[in-house]
């Protein structure tokens, strides 16, 4: 019976506090990750916008329900992260569009796209029912030393 004892006697010394330290590690790490790759979910296509000094500010265009068409520099057109085809993009903005009051378009065209292919992306959403079209860009970054 003396070991029985003992190893009772054992089991009331345990600590039986939580460490929570290393799980807030996890969760700030987890937190950062998010936070880090979030931006780049949104715009699943890669353009380079064009480069401005004063650019209009679009706050509406980053919300996740906005209609963004993204024009490649190859001419391609994409919906979302969609590909679509430039006679069915006129069709799937109007879909989008049905039960909104807000119907706004932004395009993202890469600089270097044909303007051309731009047009042609405008063209094909105005019967759509858009009342507007935003054109988003990029601020030109300064040179802070020099001013330029």
């Amino acid at each position: 019976m003396g070991i029985a004892e003992s190893s009772r006697q054992a089991s009331h010394n345990v600590n039986s506090t939580i460490n929570v330290t290393p799980m807030v590690d996890v969760m700030l790490v987890l937190l950062i990750i998010f936070m880090v790759i979030t931006p780049m979910l949104m715009n699943k296509v890669a353009v380079n916008l064009a480069k401005v000094d004063n650019p209009a500010p679009m706050p509406d265009a980053n919300k996740t329900n906005a209609i963004v068409i993204a024009v490649t520099r190859d001419g391609k057109f994409f919906l979302g992260q969609n590909l679509v085809a430039p006679n069915d993009l006129g069709t799937q903005v109007s879909e989008r569009l049905q039960d909104r009051t807000n119907k706004t378009v932004y395009i993202r065209a890469d600089a270097r796209a044909q303007y051309k292919a731009v047009e042609d992306a405008i063209d094909d959403i105005r019967p759509a029912g858009v009342q507007e079209v935003g054109l988003l860009t990029q601020r030109l970054s300064t040179n802070v030393m020099t001013g330029e």
